[in-house]
């Protein structure tokens, strides 16, 4: 995986979900993927995100507990690994640390 994407256009305005506990900004390649690139920080409680298309979310730093859709058990990622969620889904994530991470939208 490569460390930078060369060529984007960078939408201003921020994501801020769940008073500031997620922030991210999308981006857009030359070919027209899209893709956020974000941080979630601690919380007390899971945050639950929907989907509208598939989404591959890759753990750049940090360690978080997921659990996508309504699957009975949490997964837990790190630096270096992602996890899938399909379309038109949810997955809840929760995190002690400072989560970075890039958002491929599928």
């Amino acid at each position: 995986m490569p460390n930078q994407f060369d060529s984007v256009s960078i939408t201003k305005k921020a994501n801020v979900y769940y008073e500031g506990h997620s922030i991210s900004h999308v981006i857009e390649l030359a070919d027209g993927t899209k893709k956020t690139l974000g941080v979630i920080l601690p919380s007390d409680k899971a945050l639950t995100f929907k989907t509208h298309v598939p989404e591959r979310i890759e753990i750049i730093s940090g360690k978080c507990t997921v659990q996508i859709g309504d699957e009975p058990e949490a997964t837990i990622y790190s630096s270096g690994e992602s996890f899938n969620v399909p379309e038109n889904s949810k997955f809840k994530i929760m995190t002690n640390e400072v989560i970075d991470y890039v958002c491929h939208l599928e």
